[in-house]
């Protein structure tokens, strides 16, 4: 009985439906009328899409078992390795952080967007952290193994990367003046569409929505970020608005002559939960073991991936280079 009671607790937080079933329980759905039960209605959101994904990846004769399988089982290994890391750093961070604010904000809805182009920088600089240096692609690589783009993708993530990339973009709100009332908003707001932004083909073909493909981050702008094509690489590090990849010369819109490939460079065992899961981290190891002298070793793990101690180097930013290059020609 206790495992079946732990398997039906899982599937209802899985589904997260729990909050919303306990104020059905409770008779008094006025609860849905307060922050905490508009919540308790949106959190299903998300699970109930990518059941209905997969469903429609039967149907389509689709299924993408093979992402779906290991996305699955990286989500059993981070509910019992990393369940409450994040939430306790994004806490540490408000204790040590908030009483160094160099400005004070208010909740107003000025502020509040004010709080969320800081929010979207935060996310910047940590997302181009997480490509750029070698240690930090080894924490977030796990979200881009997968070679096609569905929900289920959302849950793909090395326990590690959600505690580092909170600490960055806490941090960064924090010290610009973002009140935690309104930090927590925003996290769940951010949290929420940049699941979205993973939704596949079987669901959403064309995900540019049209006008909004110039004013917003969309689908269609994340199918780039996850794709391995030169053109895409390191692109799109936005989660809602896209402001930051414009001013850092990040942004690229998917073009209709060039389909994105999902994955990542390195050849991977995409079914092997092991190489998914650690494959860079072992790859790391292994380069850092056999480079000459500690230059070299420390090297490999803050330069970006495909840097080399021999000087034949394979960056994502040589190799799209050097595409455009060949390109126009």
């Amino acid at each position: 009985m206790d495992f079946l009671d732990t398997l039906y607790n899982e599937i209802i937080g899985f589904l997260g439906i729990s909050q919303a079933w306990e104020i059905i329980k409770s008779g008094d759905y006025s609860s849905f009328r307060t922050f905490e039960g508009i919540q308790s209605l949106i959190f299903p959101i998300i699970p109930l899409l990518v059941l209905l994904e997969f469903i429609l990846g039967l149907v389509y004769k689709k299924p993408q078992t093979k992402v779906y399988k290991v996305n699955f089982l990286i989500y059993v290994f981070n509910r019992f390795v990393g369940r409450f890391i994040a939430i306790a750093m994004v806490t540490l961070c408000i204790g040590w952080f908030e009483p160094y604010a160099l400005i004070n904000t208010g909740p107003t809805w000025y502020w509040f967007i004010y709080a969320y182009i800081v929010w979207e920088f935060g996310h910047f600089i940590y997302h181009y952290l997480g490509h750029k240096v070698r240690l930090f692609w080894c924490l977030h690589a796990t979200h881009h193994v997968p070679e096609d783009m569905n929900l289920s993708v959302t849950y793909a993530h090395f326990f590690l990367q959600a505690p580092y990339a909170d600490v960055i973009r806490t941090t960064v709100c924090l010290l610009l003046g973002v009140e935690p009332a309104m930090l927590f908003l925003i996290m769940f707001i951010d949290g929420t569409y940049g699941a979205f932004i993973h939704v596949g083909e079987n669901m959403i073909k064309d995900a540019r929505f049209g006008f909004l493909n110039k004013i917003m981050l969309t689908p269609s702008h994340h199918r780039v970020h996850h794709a391995r094509n030169p053109l895409y690489m390191d692109t799109n590090f936005c989660n809602l608005l896209n402001i930051w990849d414009r001013v850092f010369g990040t942004y690229q819109e998917e073009q209709s002559d060039t389909k994105p490939e999902y994955g990542i460079t390195r050849k991977v065992k995409s079914g092997n939960f092991i190489d998914v899961y650690f494959g860079e981290i072992i790859a790391l190891a292994r380069d850092v073991f056999h480079a000459p002298g500690i230059r070299n070793k420390l090297a490999y793990i803050f330069m970006p991936p495909g840097w080399s101690h021999t000087g034949e180097h394979n960056t994502s930013k040589i190799v799209r280079a050097n595409y455009l290059a060949n390109k126009s020609a």
